[in-house]
């Protein structure tokens, strides 16, 4: 394994995504740092340095920013469902308004690279969830950072795998030509191929800003 060792802050390491990536990225030898709740530092894992602030306060994640060169966000309201539309708004939008107004305050030339976890798009349901993180994108757009955009629908994993029984369904609207788009642009992925893709991310950032989506993030290498 021959990676650039990189310097990481996690907003949201102790939720679904960021309990699976913290150790795989401290396993090939990334420092990693996460930005917890005060209370929460137990449960960051070994090899962690914890922090503790409030991921939707600017001035706790730039704090909390000092010498890293990667800033991976994955906060956001657990189990996403249409009657959180206003969770959405008050944590999801108000936490990536946070995360891009604490990079804005470090000098463009050490800005870290931005991973931002985002949602497939367009899509006919979820439409405020879907909405507000594509807000966040446009942010990010906007102020010209270093990013790169994931974009899954659903991470099947422990727990979360109900949606394996429309697995039927999808398989016949990947084979129908007017709805093959639309049923890769919102399959599933697995726990392991998106840890696998943020892990890409981390690792292989760009010079610009990028979109990973459902078939990106199928084909990152496995780890």
């Amino acid at each position: 394994m021959n990676v650039t060792p990189r310097r990481v802050l996690i907003t949201g390491a102790t939720g679904y995504l960021g309990r699976a990536l913290v150790p795989v990225l401290v396993a090939r030898g990334h420092r990693v740092r996460a930005l917890v709740r005060p209370g929460s530092e137990g449960k960051r894992g070994a090899g962690v340095e914890s922090v503790a602030g409030n991921p939707l306060v600017a001035d706790d994640i730039a704090g909390a920013l000092s010498n890293c060169d990667t800033l991976v966000h994955l906060v956001g309201v657990p189990k996403p469902s249409p009657a959180k539309a206003r969770q959405f708004r008050e944590v999801d939008r108000v936490s990536i308004q946070a995360a891009v107004a604490a990079v804005e305050r470090l000098p463009p030339a050490t800005r870290p690279h931005l991973v931002y976890l985002s949602v497939a798009q367009p899509a006919p349901v979820m439409r405020a969830y879907v909405a507000v993180r594509a807000e966040g994108e446009a942010l990010v757009r906007a102020r010209g950072l270093t990013a790169t955009f994931l974009r899954p629908w659903y991470v099947l994993g422990p727990g979360h795998r109900w949606p394996m029984l429309l697995m039927p369904i999808y398989a016949l609207l990947r084979r129908l030509p007017p709805t093959r788009a639309a049923a890769e642009r919102l399959g599933f992925v697995t726990l392991a191929q998106m840890t696998a893709a943020l892990v890409q991310a981390v690792e292989q950032p760009p010079s610009g800003q990028r979109v990973l989506d459902v078939p990106a993030i199928r084909s990152a290498p496995a780890i």
